[in-house]
């Protein structure tokens, strides 16, 4: 599902660096152990997917694919609200990170109250473990919740 879904990062990163398949089974397992993963579905089928990490006050939203004959239709949308419904009281900042070109997703995650965080680099260094590439084309975009994030 989510090497299907990430086939639309063809349409803006350059070929060198776009990672065929997008996560194998050895990346799945690492990345499952930190997540808790978030799940959509129509006729039993999974349409799309994310995953959170809570990391102390914060929470990462992460790998947020869905599939492209489902996307616009509220999807992703439902996942990270679910995400941020049930996260710890702790949290007080949603971060979520994604590509500088990646339009459809800086689109949506602005249209569901995430901002560009003014330290974007910082943000992606101090809490995402990402090759140096992909990190220098990213972005970092955060939302404020609970009583100590407003």
């Amino acid at each position: 599902m989510i090497n299907t879904a990430a086939a639309w990062y063809r349409e803006f990163l350059p070929p060198e660096e776009l990672h065929s398949p997008e996560m194998d089974e050895s990346g799945w397992d690492a990345e499952a152990e930190r997540m808790t993963w978030w799940g959509a579905f129509s006729d039993r089928r999974l349409v799309g997917v994310t995953g959170s990490e809570p990391i102390g006050d914060v929470l990462l939203l992460r790998h947020i694919y869905v599939l492209p004959e489902h996307q616009r239709s509220g999807v992703a949308g439902a996942l990270i609200r679910r995400a941020e419904e049930i996260s710890p009281d702790s949290v007080r900042m949603i971060v979520a990170g994604t590509y500088t070109a990646n339009y459809k997703a800086r689109g949506f995650l602005e249209k569901n109250g995430y901002r560009p965080a003014a330290e974007s680099e910082s943000v992606l260094r101090t809490y995402y473990d990402i090759p140096e590439d992909r990190l220098l084309g990213s972005i970092a975009y955060v939302k404020r919740v609970g009583s100590r994030g407003q």
